[in-house]
């Protein structure tokens, strides 16, 4: 097995334990995360992993098709969870893409259906406007600013 296929497995079953900091470790200083909420960089990555752990209390998750080489890698990965918010219960499914530095990984991009992921969320708004860019700028707003207000409780 490829050393960064070995990398994607330590850092889903870390995630699956619920290890925010061994997830954490599995990143390169220099890692950039994207997703349809959070444009992320550098160790608020790692915050975000451990606010969304920490708030996902229910949340299970399986993962499959891990493939990695020198450059890339990609995996396919599924949550199941309430919403915190709305305590909603989601279903996300998840696209992944890396690529490595140094032996950790460089960047991070999850691709999943917002809309989907909207509806189930958000239930009737998310029905009706999750496919727009409006309600897609909206929680990436309101992500920031969670984010932004679990740094400032846990004093970092």
């Amino acid at each position: 097995m490829h050393p960064h296929e070995e990398l994607l497995h330590r850092f889903y079953q870390s995630f699956q334990r619920r290890d925010h900091a061994a997830m954490a470790s599995c990143y390169h200083p220099e890692a950039t995360f994207d997703d349809a909420a959070f444009s992320l960089q550098g160790a608020d990555i790692g915050l975000m992993w451990r606010m969304l752990i920490e708030r996902g209390k229910d949340m299970q998750l399986t993962y499959n098709h891990i493939q990695a080489d020198d450059q890339q890698g990609r995996a396919v990965w599924d949550a199941h969870y309430s919403f915190s918010q709305t305590k909603r219960r989601v279903h996300n499914h998840i696209n992944a893409r890396f690529t490595f530095k140094d032996g950790k990984i460089l960047t991070h991009h999850d691709q999943f259906n917002f809309w989907r992921w909207s509806r189930q969320a958000l239930g009737p708004i998310g029905w009706l406007l999750g496919w727009t860019s409006f309600l897609q700028s909206k929680v990436r707003k309101s992500a920031a600013e969670g984010l932004q207000q679990f740094k400032v409780s846990r004093g970092v």
